[in-house]
């Protein structure tokens, strides 16, 4: 994990963070490395040089990469759909007919943590477990890296108990799950390696959970706090498709680490290989030289390329998942509350680090 020594933030928004820098300097200069996503050309090859780092060897159209998108697709994410809506309702009932409740603790933080679940084939009650994890590592983590590791060391053995269960032919779920797939996977021949596969799954885990449930939570705040576009979409659920798109431009919930592969000047900052920066996608996708009035949220707008889910090699592999969890989630919650609003002294804590959302959304 780098220093605050190591680790550069590009601030300005004209000249380094818009859109169009986002979308051209990452492939040439920029790597991913922290807690997965090891991205390289084509002719280069990493080890796995930590044990508590999740990395993914892998090279220009990785291999590896294509066989989990063959399970990431938008027809493969419909599979879950109708999990997804089971998930919804039963959150829901159990919210039931109270006057208050808080959408992030009550609905959105559980919706990613039980479909993962189900695509990976784990227990449903080892939910509470994960968004431990996910608490420690992404929100302690930062400016406690002991923390960090411990979480990560946690997941890691938790995963290597599952793999252990799957070899040995025991338990459910066996042959019809993620995990089991990626243990039957191989590339040139050979299947994953140990350290390849627990880092696949920890990646899996962590990057599937936190993000959706921060752009859930996010569309959910802004629903509470903007009347006129809850009622345009309680009423007219068409909107659905461009309105979530917005609300991903508009609350993108990551800003992605990269490391410095090559030496390199931007916007009158020096990179320096093997230093950090941050490539701050929510910044991009506020650009006025892309958007039409940028600051403003347009439910219906149809002009729309944001880079929230990333571009290129380096794209959201579950992008497909979360938007249908969002457009799922979205849809069930104003079936069910079409008419809500902040709770009177509501107090709205949103997470610190790079993936933001709300943590607390106290509603009436």
């Amino acid at each position: 994990m780098a220093n605050s020594s190591q680790l550069r933030i590009v601030i300005d928004s004209h000249r380094c963070q818009g859109h169009n820098r986002c979308c051209s300097i990452a492939p040439d200069y920029f790597a991913s490395d922290e807690f997965g996503n090891v991205l390289l050309k084509a002719e280069e090859i990493v080890e796995f040089s930590h044990e508590s780092k999740v990395r993914l060897a892998v090279a220009n159209c990785p291999e590896h990469a294509l066989k989990l998108i063959e399970q990431n697709t938008a027809k493969a994410a419909e599979k879950y759909e109708e999990k997804t809506r089971r998930v919804c309702r039963d959150l829901l009932d159990r919210i039931g007919d109270s006057r208050t409740c808080d959408a992030a603790i009550q609905y959105a933080q559980h919706i990613p943590v039980l479909v993962i679940v189900e695509i990976l084939g784990l227990p449903a009650e080892d939910g509470e477990r994960f968004r431990d994890w996910i608490h420690r590592l992404l929100e302690i983590g930062p400016v406690n890296p002991v923390v960090a590791k411990e979480a990560l060391d946690e997941i890691t053995d938790y995963f290597r108990a599952q793999v252990a269960i799957r070899r040995s032919k025991e338990g459910d779920h066996i042959g019809n799950d993620l995990i089991t797939f990626l243990l039957n996977a191989t590339i040139d021949g050979y299947p994953l390696t140990e350290a390849h596969l627990l880092g696949t799954l920890r990646l899996l885990l962590v990057a599937g959970i936190d993000t959706t449930w921060s752009a859930i939570g996010a569309s959910l705040w802004h629903l509470a706090t903007h009347a006129s576009d809850r009622h345009r979409l309680a009423e007219d659920f068409s909107l659905l498709p461009t309105a979530i798109e917005e609300l991903l431009r508009a609350y993108s919930p990551v800003t992605m680490a990269r490391e410095v592969t090559k030496e390199t000047s931007l916007g009158n900052c020096r990179f320096s290989v093997g230093s950090q920066v941050l490539l701050s996608f929510p910044a991009a996708n506020r650009d006025p030289a892309i958007f039409d009035h940028p600051d403003e949220v347009r439910i219906d707008r149809t002009e729309n390329p944001h880079v929230a889910f990333g571009l290129g090699r380096h794209r959201c592999l579950g992008s497909n998942l979360a938007r249908m969890e969002l457009r799922v989630a979205l849809e069930e919650w104003l079936k069910r509350f079409a008419d809500f609003e902040l709770a009177e002294g509501a107090i709205v804590r949103w997470s610190e680090g790079t993936v933001r959302g709300p943590r607390t959304i106290p509603v009436k």
